[in-house]
């Protein structure tokens, strides 16, 4: 916990819209202890299976329609005591507020630039197979995935880990994107514990 600030990122705001698998990996790392966290919150933007799953996990998560005002994240933030947002396949535009910055955390499923654009495979629109696809038609030898900050453009905050995977001749977007979810299932918890022990370092 960062005491300067009173912020403590190892407590989780989950964020989903669609299977829940990321909830259930991240739900699975912590009660093994190779996360040092606690999901505090979790949030879904519909009725889907990732719902059930956070039910069955003993979580109680609040179904959101539409977009979060700034306002609106900020004070569901600030009333669970949330120090990270962990957007976990949601698929709704996040606002930053300024007390947010390198608050929320998001993993895009291909390799961003770092460079505050998105690059090629990221951006608005670009997201689940549609980010395969666009790997593939490129002919990119490699794709991975990329756990960054978020601000207020799409897929472009500053990367905290990221992590390389082959493209093999043949593969489908859906190939792809079941090797590299496999990957992200390593790679967001490590991120999330290096963006939690900056924090510690901080204090």
């Amino acid at each position: 916990m960062n005491e300067s600030s009173g912020i403590d990122r190892s407590r989780l705001a989950v964020f989903l819209s669609g299977s829940g698998r990321t909830l259930v990996n991240l739900h699975d790392r912590i009660a093994s202890g190779r996360l040092e966290a606690r999901i505090v919150d979790v949030v879904a933007s519909r009725q889907c299976v990732g719902v059930e799953r956070a039910e069955a996990l003993g979580y109680r998560p609040e179904i959101v329609p539409g977009e979060f005002t700034s306002d609106e994240l900020l004070e569901r933030v600030c009333r669970t005591g949330a120090g990270l947002v962990v957007l976990a396949g949601y698929l709704r535009r996040v606002p930053v507020p300024p007390e947010l910055e390198r608050r929320i955390v998001n993993i895009h499923p291909a390799l961003l630039p770092g460079d505050g654009t998105g690059g090629r495979f990221g951006g608005k629109g670009l997201f689940g197979t549609r980010v395969h696809r666009a790997v593939i038609e490129a002919g990119e030898s490699q794709s991975g995935c990329t756990v960054h900050y978020c601000d207020n453009a799409y897929d472009a905050g500053p990367v905290i880990l990221q992590r390389a995977c082959p493209v093999h001749p043949g593969d489908t977007p859906e190939d792809l994107g079941a090797r590299v979810f496999e990957l992200e299932l390593e790679t967001l918890p490590d991120a999330l514990q290096l963006a939690i022990d900056d924090d510690r370092r901080t204090v």
